[in-house]
């Protein structure tokens, strides 16, 4: 009996309606994805997400009233919604926003000016529940954030994560360091010389005793604990 092809169900939370549809004939001129439901703010957003079963929600983190990053917390937030993956979308490809997006739960970031091909691997990548579409991107920005960043939170940050990487084994410690590397499991196998699905096993547990949604939250925990460091430039 052959298996029905999974279709990926997309939610769009942008304020403007002319970007909103724009996306949506894109999305939906894919085979493999379909949009279920259109926001105008954060709080539609969740709604909807509950509503409708979204398995990606591309938002907005500025929006009037509730804004995205507001929205994403919900989401994390909600036990029900635990499958869902949010992709925020930028204008600006720095953005300390961006990084309490991830904290908050978002699997990653893109920003408003990517190509069409990128958006929709994007939705792809984030589905799958695999590595953000660009790890080195945002390990980059995590680790120009935190070197930013105060130190009071920094220290209260990594005193929290420490206490919760005292669970981890020393392999999964050390495929903690790769994936904040920005390394795919095929990579961080080749370095460790094991297979993927030996690192794929590792990832999930690290996960798992980390409370992490994906590897997005991975490269958040490996920083803000201190177990990796931004270098200097």
């Amino acid at each position: 009996m052959e298996e029905t092809p999974t279709t990926i169900r997309v939610l769009l939370a942008d304020d403007q309606a002319l970007l909103r549809s724009a996306f949506k004939v894109l999305v939906d001129s894919e085979s493999d994805m379909e949009v279920v439901g259109e926001a105008s703010d954060g709080a539609q957003a969740y709604a909807l997400a509950r509503e409708r079963g979204a398995d990606v929600v591309l938002m907005d983190i500025r929006m009037p009233g509730t804004d995205g990053l507001a929205a994403t917390r919900m989401i994390s937030a909600d036990p029900e919604l635990a499958g869902v993956r949010v992709v925020m979308l930028t204008t600006f490809e720095v953005d300390e926003y961006v990084v309490q997006s991830l904290r908050a739960g978002a699997s990653g970031f893109l920003g408003k000016g990517a190509e069409p091909e990128e958006l929709l691997n994007a939705i792809r990548v984030a589905a799958a529940g695999e590595a953000l579409l660009s790890p080195a991107a945002t390990k980059g920005l995590i680790a120009t954030f935190l070197a930013q960043g105060g130190r009071e939170e920094r220290a209260a940050a990594t005193g929290a994560h420490a206490q919760r990487l005292a669970a981890l084994t020393v392999r999964e410690r050390e495929v903690l360091v790769h994936v904040a590397a920005g390394l795919s499991n095929d990579g961080i196998a080749g370095r460790l010389e094991v297979s993927p699905l030996t690192v794929k096993t590792h990832v999930n547990r690290a996960m798992a005793k980390l409370g992490a949604r994906d590897r997005a939250q991975l490269v958040v925990v490996a920083y803000e604990s201190g177990l990796v460091r931004p270098r200097a430039e």
